[in-house]
C-alpha cells in the first residue's frame, strides 16, 4: 500500500485537480460521491468531506484517492503533483444551446418592421403553418436554454414534493386538490392522412372544459402512464396558467397535440397561436417534472446507467423518460427524436446541435437510412440498438451515441424514440483530442466501406468516456460497429456513396 505521508506530499494540487475534472465533466459533488459510492461503498467520501478535498483541507486516504481515479478514468499518479497536466484540467465554460446562430447582418434588413413583414411572407413561400413557426421558436428557446427552466422545475416540486413515483390515484388526489373535476368519456381511434398522404391512427386522450373540468378517454385506465402524463399537463395549465392556456386538445398519433389536418392550417402568425403554443410548452414541461422530479430522477439514473428501462418502474412513458434524461443529465449534450414512419418526426431536442435526420421535420428526397432512428423504423429490432455514428457538422466530423426503442402510442401506431449524445465534448474534457479521434475513426469507416468494428485505441477512448458519464448504452454502443451517417445524401461520406449515379443505395443496405 501506497506510504500515507509520502502521499500527503505530493497532494499539493490534487484538490485542484479534483475539483476542475468534476466540473468539466458538469458533475455536482453529490454525483461524484454517488458514483464513488458505486466503485466502492466503504473507501468513497462524502459530500461534505468531499468539499474540504477539493479546498484542500483534507487529504485523501491512498484508497479513497483510488476511488475517485476509477471514476475519472485516471492512474492514480495523474492526481500527484509531478504530473501537473494543467491543459487537461482547466474547466471551460462551452457554448450553450446547440444550434448555431448566424449574424443579423446588415442590421437595418434585420429591424422589427421588416421582419415583421418578412416572416409572414416566408411562411406563406416555404408552406410553413403559423402553428409550425411558433414550435420552430420555441424549440429554439429550448435548445439555447438547453432545457434549463428553473421555475417551471420550481413549480412541479411545489406540487409533488419531489416524490417519486406517482401513482395514478396519487395524480388524481392532487387534481382533486386543485379543484379539477374529472369526468370520463369513451374515444375510439379515427384514421387520418397527413399532407404526404400517410395514414394513421388518432385518439383523443383527454380535454379540458372551463372552468375546472377534464375529461378523460376510459381507453387510459388500461394505459396508466399516458393518463398520469395527460393529468400532470393539465395540473401544469391549471397552477402556470391559471386554467387560462391550454386550447389544445390533447392527442396520441403523428400530428401534435392539437394540429389537424383536416382544417387547412393558416400561414398567418398571430401572438396568440404564438402564447398558446409556449403554454402547451410550459404544461408539457411542468408535466415531466412532476413525475419525473428533477434531483431523484436524477439520482435514480445514475444507480441504473441511463438505461431506458428505468421508466417502467415510474410507470411513465418511455418518452417521458428520455426527455427528461435530456434535462436532468450533469451532461449537457443531449439530442431527442420521435420519428413516425415513413418519415415524420413529432418531436426533437438538440441541446447539441446535430443535424436533423430528414434534413426538415417531415420526409426528404435523400435521407440517409444509416441513421439508427431511420434503421429502427425499417428494420424489424434485435438486441441492443446502441449506435456509435459519425458525422460531419460544420465540416469537422463528430461521435454520436444513441439508443433508440421502438414504441407504440395510445392510438396504437409504431413509433420510435431515440435519445443520443454529442461524445466529442466528453473526449474533450479528459484531455483528449476529439477532432483527431473523430477523424480517425471516420477514416477507418471509409476504409471499410462505411462500418466498421472500432478499432481498439480509439475503443478504449470511449470506454473510458462512457465509464465517466455513467451511461451504460455507450458501452454497448462501442461494442457494435460505428456507422458513418449523413446529413442529406449530396454530403454523403461513403466510399462509392450511397447515391452513386443518382441511385439512393442506402435503401438496399
Amino acid at each position: 500500500m501506497r506510504n500515507e505521508k509520502s502521499l500527503m506530499r505530493k497532494t499539493h494540487f490534487l484538490g485542484t485537480k479534483i475539483r476542475n475534472l468534476r466540473k468539466r465533466n458538469n458533475l455536482t459533488m453529490e454525483d461524484l460521491s454517488a458514483r464513488c459510492m458505486r466503485v466502492d461503498a466503504s473507501n468513497s467520501p462524502s459530500v461534505s468531506y468531499l468539499s474540504m478535498i477539493e479546498r484542500g483541507k483534507r487529504v485523501p486516504s491512498a484508497d479513497m484517492l483510488a476511488v475517485i481515479a476509477v471514476v475519472f478514468q485516471k492512474e492514480v499518479e495523474w492526481f500527484l503533483d509531478d504530473v501537473p497536466e494543467d491543459h487537461a484540467i482547466t474547466p471551460e465554460k462551452g457554448n450553450k444551446g446547440g444550434i448555431s446562430g448566424m449574424p443579423l447582418e446588415p442590421s437595418f434588413l434585420f429591424s422589427n418592421d421588416i421582419l415583421q413583414i418578412a416572416i409572414p411572407e416566408m411562411l406563406s413561400q416555404t408552406g410553413t403553418s403559423g402553428r409550425q413557426f411558433a414550435h420552430l421558436l420555441i424549440r429554439a428557446h429550448q435548445e439555447h436554454h438547453q432545457n434549463h427552466f428553473p421555475d417551471l422545475e420550481r413549480a412541479a416540486e411545489d406540487v409533488g414534493l419531489k416524490r417519486m413515483p406517482l401513482m395514478a390515484d396519487d395524480m388524481m388526489s392532487i387534481a382533486s386538490r386543485m379543484g379539477l373535476v374529472i369526468k370520463w368519456v369513451d374515444r375510439t381511434p379515427h384514421e387520418i392522412r397527413d399532407e404526404s398522404g400517410a395514414s394513421s391512427r388518432q385518439l383523443v386522450t383527454s380535454f379540458f372544459e372551463p372552468p375546472s373540468t377534464i375529461y378523460l378517454n376510459n381507453s387510459l385506465k388500461k394505459r396508466p402512464h399516458r393518463l398520469k402524463y395527460d393529468l400532470a399537463v393539465h395540473i401544469g395549465h391549471c397552477v402556470l396558467h391559471n386554467k387560462d392556456g391550454l386550447k389544445s386538445v390533447m392527442t396520441s398519433g403523428r400530428l401534435e397535440d392539437g394540429e389537424d389536418n383536416s382544417i387547412g392550417q393558416s400561414n398567418t402568425l398571430n401572438a396568440q397561436d404564438i402564447l398558446h403554443a409556449w403554454r402547451d410548452f410550459e404544461s408539457s414541461f411542468f408535466a415531466g417534472a412532476l413525475l419525473c422530479p428533477k434531483v431523484p430522477f436524477r439520482q435514480l439514473l445514475d444507480r441504473h446507467g441511463y438505461e431506458i428501462n428505468v421508466h417502467k418502474q415510474l410507470q411513465v412513458s418511455a418518452s417521458v423518460a428520455m426527455r427528461r434524461m435530456t434535462v436532468v443529465s450533469p451532461y449537457p449534450h443531449w439530442h431527442f427524436f420521435d420519428a413516425y414512419a415513413p418519415g415524420k418526426l413529432k418531436a426533437v431536442y438538440r441541446g447539441n446541435g446535430i443535424p436533423l435526420p430528414w434534413g426538415n421535420m417531415r420526409l426528404v428526397e435523400d435521407p440517409c437510412q444509416h441513421w439508427a432512428v431511420f434503421r429502427m423504423i425499417n428494420e424489424p429490432s434485435t438486441g441492443t440498438s446502441a449506435q456509435i455514428s459519425i458525422l460531419n457538422v460544420g465540416n469537422q466530423p463528430r461521435i454520436y451515441c444513441c439508443e433508440s426503442v421502438k414504441v407504440e402510442d395510445s392510438a396504437g401506431n409504431p413509433h420510435v424514440l431515440c435519445a443520443g449524445i454529442d461524445l466529442n465534448p466528453a473526449i474533450d474534457a479528459q484531455g483528449k483530442d476529439s477532432q483527431s479521434i473523430a477523424n480517425d475513426l471516420k477514416q477507418a469507416c471509409v476504409s471499410g466501406g462505411g462500418s466498421i468494428a472500432i478499432p481498439k485505441h480509439i475503443k478504449q477512448d470511449l470506454t473510458s468516456v462512457a465509464k465517466i458519464l455513467n451511461i451504460n448504452w455507450i458501452e454497448r454502443g462501442i461494442k457494435n460497429d460505428a456507422r458513418l451517417i449523413c446529413s442529406r445524401g449530396a454530403v454523403c461520406p461513403r466510399q462509392p456513396s450511397c447515391y452513386a449515379a443518382g441511385k439512393n443505395l442506402c435503401e438496399e443496405s
